[in-house]
């Protein structure tokens, strides 16, 4: 039997008082690479942030890595995002520390003392992102496709049941785009579950996979034609 890591059912999506998606029905299976696409403004983002608690889930029923989001209280949080990886666009690392400091920010915050264990935590995450000789280099230093692998190597992290992408090579040019995305194939094909939100249709046309549409407050599977 598959595992089942994300479960919406008759979800309604809202931001504030405005009903941005309907009826949502979406499984996501343990080991699946899913796209989430759509125009801007089509609700991409939103469903984002009420998978990992930004947004409240109001109506419908919904389960993430074992969490019920319909009565997800504030302090559970926390709890959710460490068994969740997300990767943003404009990667979001704090640009007065280095490689290694962001990354060991993280695991403080998520509860690691063992400074062994943390150091090869760190090191194990950034080898396999292809950036363990830059731990030093502050965001700065850094192109943004290396940034975008920090940022990658930081959703690692905490093993987490399921890494969620939002638009992870928006701000990349084609070439670093491709990089990026051969990181996250490499990453799925040893085990790790992904959702990503990308507006990048030549990325799914080259890495074909199950297509999910925000389209007109709904959201549909696509399939994809052989071209």
């Amino acid at each position: 039997m598959p595992e089942t890591v994300l479960d919406l059912n008759g979800v309604d999506i809202f931001q504030r008082d405005n009903l941005i998606l309907k009826n949502v029905d979406l499984q996501i299976e343990k080991g699946e690479f899913v796209y989430l696409i759509g125009k801007t403004g089509s609700g991409k983002s939103s469903l984002m942030k009420t998978l990992y608690g930004d947004i409240p889930l109001k109506k419908g029923k919904g389960s993430i890595v074992d969490f019920d989001l319909a009565r997800l209280r504030e302090r559970e949080i926390p709890h959710l995002r460490r068994k969740l990886g997300i990767v943003f666009q404009d990667f979001k690392l704090l640009p007065d520390r280095t490689v290694q400091d962001n990354l060991k920010f993280v695991l403080k915050a998520t509860g690691w003392k063992d400074k062994k264990q943390m150091q090869a935590r760190m090191d194990e995450v950034l080898d396999k992102v292809g950036m363990k000789t830059k731990g030093f280099k502050y965001p700065h230093e850094l192109s943004g496709g290396e940034q975008q692998r920090v940022a990658i190597a930081r959703a690692l992290l905490n093993e987490p049941e399921l890494i969620i992408a939002d638009e992870p090579t928006g701000n990349l040019d084609p070439q670093t785009s491709v990089e990026v995305m051969e990181v996250l194939q490499t990453i799925n094909k040893n085990g790790n579950t992904i959702l990503m939100a990308t507006h990048d249709y030549a990325l799914i046309l080259k890495y074909p996979s199950k297509t999910l549409k925000c389209d007109d407050g709904e959201i549909f599977e696509v399939v994809q034609r052989a071209v």
